[in-house]
């Protein structure tokens, strides 16, 4: 394995919950509970392997559209089960990371998140990203009014933009998986995604299994990544 070829961070977006629903008989709604349930999956298949950081696109600022029903389910599902990932992760010596925007989320819901932060914050083993509220524009604009509040002077290099995005301790994506067979990327961490590579699943987000997780860094392995050389 070259120093290339090392699988550091792998992002997620959880997609095809309500078409997994729809082609079980489910309730629309059930799918995102069972999509929620992979994301412990996913984090027990990866704590052992070579991978520091894992993301999961969970909420985008774009989802706000959906139906009024839909994203108080949303709101209701990820305050119920935070408290239970962070218990969890506590544990396992798993650090919990939130990117994204407080606006217009609950800020009660949002104390919640940051509370799982700092829970876990000393933990030292792999890093869970949650993207929730999140928007890849917007992280990228975010960065640049810090910039500007700071009144920095000199022209602004990618250095200086990556210093000043949503924890810009987390490295570049090396992966990205997405699910229900779509092929796009949603405005997800688009910073961190310039040299990524990419793999589409015809699985929906709640079959994935540990399997599928194995499977996907073997793939990334077996790539050649050249960086622009």
């Amino acid at each position: 394995m070259t120093t290339d070829n090392i699988l550091r961070h792998v992002g997620f977006i959880a997609d095809g919950n309500r078409r997994w629903a729809r082609s079980h008989g489910l309730p629309t709604l059930e799918g995102h509970r069972r999509g929620f349930d992979r994301v412990e999956v996913i984090i027990d298949a990866l704590k052992s392997t070579e991978v520091k950081f894992v993301s999961f696109f969970l909420f985008s600022t774009e989802n706000w559209d959906r139906s009024p029903e839909e994203v108080n389910y949303l709101m209701d599902l990820v305050s119920k089960q935070i408290n239970k990932l962070t218990k969890k992760l506590k544990q396992e010596n798993i650090r919990i990371l939130l990117m994204g925007r407080p606006e217009p989320v609950d800020p009660k819901l949002w104390a919640k998140m940051l509370h799982a932060e700092s829970e876990t914050m000393d933990n030292t083993g792999l890093t869970v990203c949650i993207c929730f509220n999140y928007g890849g524009h917007w992280e990228i604009a975010d960065a640049m009014t810090k910039i500007l509040d700071q009144g920095l002077e000199g022209p602004i290099t990618p250095e200086i933009v990556r210093s000043h995005l949503y924890h810009p301790e987390v490295p570049d994506l090396d992966l990205i998986v997405r699910t229900s067979g779509e092929q796009r990327i949603s405005g997800f961490q688009l910073w961190r995604a310039a040299y990524s590579e990419f793999l589409f699943l015809e699985k929906n987000f709640p079959d994935i299994d540990a399997d599928d997780v194995s499977a996907s860094i073997n793939e990334f392995h077996a790539r050649g990544r050249r960086f622009g050389k």
